[in-house]
């Protein structure tokens, strides 16, 4: 009986969370999107692909980067240790875990030193080593910016060439023009699952990458594409989404291309690869983005399909990643000033930290002023968005 009750209850649920009022159009459900041998219409079922599809690609960028970008490293003589490394001390280890991290008081200072037989001076270092002994190592940064690099080319170049052949690539109102009843493509089909098992990849792989100081916003974008992508998916949104990755695509691979010619010591081509970068950022996510797609999603699709309840969550999913979009522009804009003012592009605000350059004092000082997180010593000269896009 108990078992019969918890059946009723899962298909009362189901039946509450798909509600054809909720995801389709009036007078559409979902009956109307079954498949036949000539007309393949997505299903919530096909989401699922997308986690051995994730697995499959953490794979492939594990084998990239061992047999692969590991060889091109050391081509380029890419450091793949962190020098000077603490030495064990357990008063000291204490103290670390206490202040979590961050460079305690003078007074906190003065005191260890003289239970250690230490100066302050020796202590700061100490500090130091400790706290850059877990951060990853050049040779790690630039593995993680070839496969990243790898995957936002194939995918922005092959995309392109997919929707270039689709009436909706070139007129949005095919977006919309039969919807939900619009045939999905196996490209197209393969083309979203991919994404969206990427996106899982990187959520799972989040704990062992190189972890930068805009983690938080890194996770909110993550969650927001994926987000957008299983809305769109289920309710045949497909071509506006597909527009859109492909739109954040168009950037990607340049932001890690300067940072692969940054590692490799060619600093010419890194700021050029950099302008063009916040040049194709401007166009593609602040420009096109807003100004056709979102403006399509607000106003054409009203004409052809009206309004509905998911209609109004996809929007606002777009809206607060549009709102990361800014964001990061607003740092690329601060770095296109730097490079105009002193010809240079300025170390980003929000890259990981560089441990193993520069002298030993410059970076105790930098503890002092940050509060026991050292600014970036210089080699990564670039971060924002590491694979920024969306559904």
């Amino acid at each position: 009986m108990a078992t019969a009750a918890e059946t009723l209850w899962l298909v009362e649920w189901r039946e509450w969370f798909w509600a054809e009022s909720f995801w389709l159009p009036q007078n559409s459900t979902w009956a109307d999107l079954r498949r036949n041998e000539t007309v393949f219409y997505p299903d919530s079922n096909d989401l699922w692909l997308s986690f051995p599809l994730a697995f499959a690609l953490i794979f492939l960028r594990f084998t990239w980067e061992r047999f692969v970008a590991y060889p091109i490293g050391r081509h380029f003589e890419l450091r793949e240790n962190v020098r000077g490394l603490p030495k064990p001390n357990s008063l000291l280890e204490s103290a670390f875990r206490k202040h979590h991290r961050a460079l305690p008081s003078h007074d906190v200072l003065v005191g260890l030193s003289k239970q250690l037989d230490w100066t302050p001076r020796d202590i700061e270092r100490w500090w130091r080593r400790k706290m850059i002994m877990r951060k990853p190592c050049e040779m790690q940064r630039f593995r993680e910016a070839t496969w990243r690099f790898l995957y936002y080319f194939l995918s922005f170049w092959i995309g392109l060439y997919m929707l270039s052949g689709k009436p909706w690539f070139w007129e949005t109102k095919y977006c919309w023009i039969e919807h939900p009843l619009q045939h999905v493509g196996s490209d197209v089909y393969w083309y979203y699952m991919i994404e969206l098992g990427y996106y899982w990849s990187l959520i799972l792989s989040m704990s062992i990458d190189t972890r930068r100081k805009d983690f938080v916003q890194m996770v909110m974008h993550h969650i927001l594409t994926i987000a957008l992508m299983l809305v769109s998916y289920s309710t045949n949104w497909i071509r506006c989404g597909s527009l859109i990755i492909c739109i954040h695509d168009a950037v990607d691979w340049l932001l890690e291309g300067a940072k692969l010619a940054n590692y490799c010591k060619h600093k010419k081509l890194s700021n050029g690869l950099f302008v063009v970068f916040a040049v194709m950022w401007l166009l593609t996510r602040i420009l096109i983005l807003p100004f056709r797609l979102l403006r399509s999603g607000i106003f054409e699709s009203i004409t052809f399909i009206g309004v509905y309840p998911v209609y109004y969550v996809f929007l606002t999913l777009i809206g607060m990643l549009q709102a990361l979009n800014v964001f990061w522009f607003y740092l690329i804009l601060r770095m296109v000033f730097f490079y105009i003012v002193k010809g240079t592009v300025e170390k980003d605000a929000r890259s990981e930290t560089e441990p193993d350059s520069g002298s030993e004092d410059e970076s105790v000082d930098s503890l002092q002023v940050n509060g026991g997180i050292p600014e970036d010593s210089g080699a990564p000269l670039l971060g924002l968005p590491d694979s920024n896009h969306c559904p």
